[in-house]
């Protein structure tokens, strides 16, 4: 199984999407609902962005899906009660960090935003290291290369991390079920990952087009955009959460009218941050 996509692109701009995968691995072996299931992908990021190599942004997706194996995680969030042995690789320990394990959200999904049980067996040590030899490492190493080459060729990267929420959060989404999302959360990691000028820009554009913006909440941004973000050295990173409401039918997954709006402001926003150098912001 080809388990991403790589378009390398000319520019200092790197997109990513890790969580629209269709793609289900026949090892997969889970025994819930599929819809259910299905309903934990970014539906459709994948063609909201599907504009951007040719105007020569970097572009990373993921095939497989997010429940498979989450790529915006760290390798060490992992739930170990998933496992039928102990697992022998270091494990996060931090309790700010564990969050998403709590909620049976880790490296390895337990359950569905809805609370459903997704397996009803233990996955063994060698199926859970294939799945990051096979799918985490080969998109880290995509992402890493991308914004490694963005930053060679320009002395600064832009990296977006493109990812799509429900209209209201899960009982087992968010440490927030039941609140309401803006149409679009823009997330740095409390400034961490990229310039606060770049944010404002991100945050700005976006209202001008007519769209409630949220910032750092409830997704202040995962993995990715810690892992390979560095602001002081010219490496920006944010995530970009965009509501399915905006664009699609949430329980069928069917694109609704909206989809080609949103493309074209989102389209503008690509144009706009392959214009600007943060250094000058």
């Amino acid at each position: 199984m080809q388990s991403i996509t790589h378009h390398p692109g000319r520019t200092a701009l790197v997109l990513d999407s890790p969580h629209s995968g269709t793609v289900y691995p026949p090892d997969f072996l889970y025994t819930c609902d599929l819809a259910t299931l299905r309903r934990a992908e970014d539906t459709h990021v994948d063609k909201l962005y599907d504009f951007a190599p040719a105007l020569g942004a970097h572009w990373i997706e993921a095939h497989f899906p997010r429940s498979y194996l989450d790529a915006n995680r760290n390798t060490r969030e992992l739930d170990v009660a998933l496992l039928d042995q102990p697992w022998p690789d270091p494990v996060e320990t931090e309790p700010a960090l564990l969050a998403k394990v709590r909620l049976g959200k880790g490296l390895i999904w337990r359950i569905t935003d809805d609370g459903m049980a997704i397996y009803e067996r233990r996955l063994s040590v060698s199926e859970v290291r294939a799945r990051i030899r096979h799918c985490w490492q080969p998109y880290h190493a995509a992402v890493a290369q991308a914004i490694d080459a963005a930053h060679a060729g320009h002395g600064y990267s832009v990296h977006v991390n493109c990812h799509s929420m429900p209209a209201v959060a899960s009982s087992h989404a968010t440490e927030f079920p039941g609140e309401k999302h803006a149409d679009f959360v823009v997330g740095d990691r409390d400034g961490t990952t990229a310039s606060p000028g770049l944010s404002r820009l991100v945050c700005d554009h976006l209202t001008a087009l007519g769209y409630s913006v949220a910032h750092n909440h409830p997704y202040k941004g995962v993995e990715l955009v810690r892992r390979y973000s560095d602001p002081a050295g010219n490496r920006h990173s944010l995530q970009l959460e965009i509501n399915r409401k905006l664009y699609m039918n949430e329980e069928s997954l069917a694109l609704t009218a909206g989809f080609d709006r949103l493309k074209a402001d989102l389209r503008s926003l690509v144009e706009l941050l392959l214009a600007t150098d943060p250094r000058r912001l």
